[in-house]
């Protein structure tokens, strides 16, 4: 690894991540995608998967009855918003906003429609902080599971481990004492039990599936997935490890691991321990073909720099190839880290 992540008014060998980037050397990856025929690329992807799904942690285990609740039907005019509980796991529950549009006979195509930081799965689905209704979509999601919804599919919301309703309760903590972020908190307990953040994340949208291939409302044979930022990296795990999902759109997010995640501050929800021995991003996009992707990325995002992006799909773009498949899609727009929705909408429409 080059020293440009690196204080270049220090000594490089004492700073203990220099060590650390000689390590780093994604072609030399186990895992990595090396494939140059089809069959090679499908015999390497049952490897990766399994690897990958030991990776992330919290995948085994018999799957807990849902015990599905409908807590909440809030009418729209234009759609239908119910409010579900689900239990994913044992000791966990997840709530999950279901937006059905009004009018639709028979079964509707699906999308997973993932939230980034911010108060969690509300600011999606047209609601405020505190729980108040909004008529103008606002900040950087873009209220984006309405617009689908309003493009015809069934879209399902769930509030993601650490965010909004899920956040760790530290009212236990006494004067004086700081607490983590909830992020940082389940993380740090996830990595202990040999897991991570994105792994408990992925199991919980395995179950979510679960559960729609059980509404009538919603054809999980056309399923998609869309999220922004740690949606995003939610859409790219959850998509590499279910077949179920059929295309995808990751929106400020994809890009390489050594330009981003590993090259600046971010959430400790992102690391998984050992995801190194899967190279880079774009070796992990072979898990998601020959499926459909479309990657949204603005110009001016701070934190998944554009080039990087670009770059990146690039090799994706190759790793497609091999499939006999693609293109991967772009909307690269002028603008920072937000929800575009210029291309992905239509996408999903005609993918699905």
């Amino acid at each position: 690894m080059t020293s440009q992540l690196l204080n270049p008014t220090q000594q490089p060998a004492l700073q203990p991540a220099y060590g650390l980037w000689q390590k780093y050397n994604p072609a030399d990856a186990p895992y990595a995608f090396r494939a140059r025929t089809q069959e090679e690329a499908e015999h390497w992807q049952v490897e990766a998967r399994a690897a990958l799904a030991d990776t992330l942690g919290f995948q085994m285990g018999a799957p807990v009855h849902l015990n599905p609740q409908v807590i909440e039907q809030v009418d729209r005019g234009d759609f239908v918003r119910e409010k579900i509980l689900l239990q994913t796991a044992p000791d966990v529950e997840m709530p999950v906003y279901l937006l059905l549009p009004k009018g639709s006979d028979g079964p509707l195509p699906t999308v997973l429609a993932f939230a980034g930081h911010g108060y969690g799965a509300k600011d999606i689905v047209g609601l405020w902080e505190d729980g108040a209704e909004r008529e103008n979509p606002d900040g950087y999601h873009a209220d984006f599971a309405i617009a689908l919804c309003r493009r015809g599919f069934a879209v399902a919301a769930p509030e993601i481990s650490c965010f909004g309703e899920r956040q760790t309760d530290f009212s236990y903590l006494t004067t004086g004492q700081s607490a983590p972020t909830s992020c940082t908190h389940a993380a740090m307990l996830a990595l202990h039990l040999g897991g991570s953040v994105a792994g408990m994340r992925v199991r919980d949208a395995r179950r979510l599936v679960d559960y729609l291939e059980q509404r009538p409302e919603c054809d999980t044979a056309r399923l998609g997935a869309m999220g922004i930022s740690g949606g995003g990296m939610h859409t790219l795990f959850s998509t590499a490890s279910d077949t179920r999902i059929k295309a995808a759109v990751i929106s400020g997010y994809y890009s390489t691991f050594r330009d981003s995640i590993l090259a600046m501050s971010h959430c400790a929800c992102n690391f998984v321990p050992g995801l190194a021995r899967f190279g880079e991003m774009y070796d992990l996009v072979g898990l998601l073909a020959p499926r459909p992707l479309l990657v949204e990325a603005g110009s001016h995002d701070p934190i998944f720099p554009i080039d990087a992006v670009q770059r990146s799909v690039a090799r994706a773009q190759e790793v497609y190839a091999v499939f006999g498949a693609g293109p991967v899609e772009t909307d690269y727009f002028e603008g920072r880290h937000r929800i575009s929705g210029r291309q992905a909408y239509d996408f999903l429409a005609e993918q699905l």
